[in-house]
């Protein structure tokens, strides 16, 4: 690919946009374009479209979203499922009215029904209900996927719906209330190490395997699909390798050098014994990730202590 063509970031300064922004700048592309949502806001259809008129990028990278943890979801379930049709379909819509060539619409592994059987593929999406925790949030990217969907099938555009599993990387929300799994634990041994505590108590029993795909494989996914004519709409982006919770925080707990001891609290609640994506259909096209799990902690390890003071929080 051109790497002087346009390419707009939506959401720059998430978890994956941020990720998006540094990986195409190391890798040359020289053209990428952004605005703060203070200054677009991305739920208003008419300055949606009149930004994109006016800058006519060729390819749109849709990592804006609102997201939140189990308890937003709950307590806001209109506004995590307006606002995020708002935000994806002024953008595909308007991608399509302009004839913008390339869209990159990002979910979740969340899309699948909650008892899937495992690894999650791809036609297993509106098999079964979906896990009431998160459905608000769910049904909107289903919606979303749907549309690049239908305009592939009614127009012939190559639009592309990725689905990572459970990311972490540079720019991750550490704060222990809202923030997932591997990032919390990661706060937790740092804090525990530098107060020196005696040990760190984590939730349930450790036994619940997890995926792990580190964010910036992610991005170099979405280049990927920029760069590749795919033959589908929909991929899903992980390892295919899973973990259990107890191994996750053994491995971290290493990298962090804590020296204490973990305690399990079997009366908090597991989760789902398992999620896992089945990868095959992307990497089969020729991307893999490059993060193993051991050195992607190392990676976000080495990014934590060195922005601990303005991390998210």
């Amino acid at each position: 690919m051109n790497k002087n063509k346009k390419i707009y970031v939506a959401g720059h300064n998430g978890l994956v946009g941020s990720a998006c922004l540094r990986i195409l700048k190391n890798e040359g592309y020289s053209n990428i374009i952004y605005t703060n949502s203070s200054d677009l806001d991305l739920r208003n259809q008419k300055k949606v479209f009149n930004y994109l008129y006016d800058e006519r990028p060729e390819i749109i990278i849709n990592a804006a979203a609102k997201v939140g943890g189990i308890l937003a979801n709950k307590n806001n379930p209109y506004q995590f499922l307006m606002d995020n049709m708002q935000i994806q379909n002024n953008l595909i819509d308007t991608s399509f009215k302009l004839e913008i060539p390339k869209f990159i619409f990002l979910g979740s592994s969340c899309i699948y029904p909650k008892l899937a059987k495992q690894p999650l593929k791809e036609e297993y999406l509106l098999t079964g209900p979906l896990e009431p925790t998160n459905e608000w949030y769910a049904v909107a990217k289903i919606s979303g996927v749907k549309l690049i969907e239908s305009l592939n099938k009614q127009y012939g555009k190559s639009y592309v719906a990725l689905m990572p599993t459970n990311l972490y990387g540079p720019n991750d929300n550490f704060d222990l209330e809202t923030s997932h799994v591997l990032p919390a634990m990661l706060r937790k041994f740092h804090e525990a190490k530098t107060n020196r505590n005696p040990n760190v108590k984590l939730w349930g029993t450790g036994q619940p395997l997890r995926e792990f795909l580190h964010v910036d494989d992610l991005a170099k996914a979405i280049i990927f699909s920029m760069n590749n004519d795919l033959s589908g709409h929909l991929y899903n982006v992980g390892t295919g390798i899973d973990i259990s919770i107890k191994n996750l925080a053994e491995t971290i707990k290493d990298i962090v050098g804590f020296q204490g001891d973990i305690i399990w609290d079997s009366d908090k609640p597991d989760g789902t014994p398992r999620k896992l994506m089945d990868v095959t259909r992307l990497q089969s096209l020729g991307w893999k990730h490059s993060y193993d799990l051991e050195n992607g902690v190392k990676n976000l390890y080495d990014w934590f202590t060195n922005n601990y003071s303005t991390i998210r929080s």
